[in-house]
């Protein structure tokens, strides 16, 4: 979940690692198959709370994404600039 919605007393306290993130994606797949069924369904109404906690997540998920690019030039060997 993002830090945004995260108690201040909390935040940093989380384990992000690769499962932490896969387990947010397959989340977010299995949301975005229930809206898309219930919009099907013509149940749009029902959708909302399933788009809010997937607009939760995503936003996590690229604050974590963010974070890491601030990290990655400074994990980077000398390898990788060569032309």
């Amino acid at each position: 979940m993002s830090v945004v919605f995260v108690p201040k007393r909390q935040r940093g306290k989380a384990q992000i690692n690769q499962d932490t993130i896969q387990r947010l994606l397959d989340e977010n797949d299995q949301l975005v198959r229930c809206i898309t069924e219930y919009l099907q369904k013509g149940r749009a109404t029902e959708c909302v709370q399933y788009q809010q906690i997937l607009h939760r997540n995503i936003v996590y998920l690229g604050t974590i994404a963010d974070a890491s690019t601030e990290i990655l030039p400074e994990t980077q060997t000398s390898d990788d600039t060569v032309n």
